[in-house]
């Protein structure tokens, strides 16, 4: 699929460390690969999937921490009609270029509901998971 998004913006989501906050731990995802605390949490959804969203800085595009709180809050509201249950989460850049984000893990989200759901927050990408636990990067844009 061809993106308007660039490739370095990409490569960064792509190495970024999303970690879900579980009681009493946090899970940390990585795209591509499994992860079995993730597939435990997925079983236990119906249906067996989900999806994590942020709202921080529409199209990559640094806002102030005030207006990326109130798009939180507004996604977290978005989220609670579609999902069985969402988790917060946080998205940290390893190479510090990026601040870290808030974003949600929302359980039994199906994918088409997750795009326009990312798309309403103006979000260059979301990440989807299916049943086989592995997390994907799907690019909106």
């Amino acid at each position: 699929m061809k993106s308007h998004i660039n490739i370095e913006l990409i490569e960064s989501y792509r190495y970024t460390n999303y970690r879900v906050i579980t009681d009493p731990n946090a899970i940390t995802l990585l795209i591509d690969h499994f992860s079995e605390p993730l597939s435990q949490l997925i079983t236990a959804s119906n249906p067996p999937c989900a999806a994590l969203i942020s709202a921080y800085n529409p199209f990559s595009q640094c806002h102030s921490q005030e207006e990326n709180l109130t798009a939180h809050k507004r996604l977290g509201q978005a989220l609670r009609h579609d999902s069985n249950q969402i988790i917060e989460s946080t998205n940290l850049d390893p190479s510090g270029r990026w601040p870290p984000e808030r974003s949600l893990l929302a359980l039994g989200l199906n994918l088409d509901t997750a795009k326009t759901i990312g798309r309403q927050f103006y979000q260059n990408a979301i990440i989807w998971i299916s049943k086989d636990a592995i997390p994907r990067l799907i690019l909106l844009r």
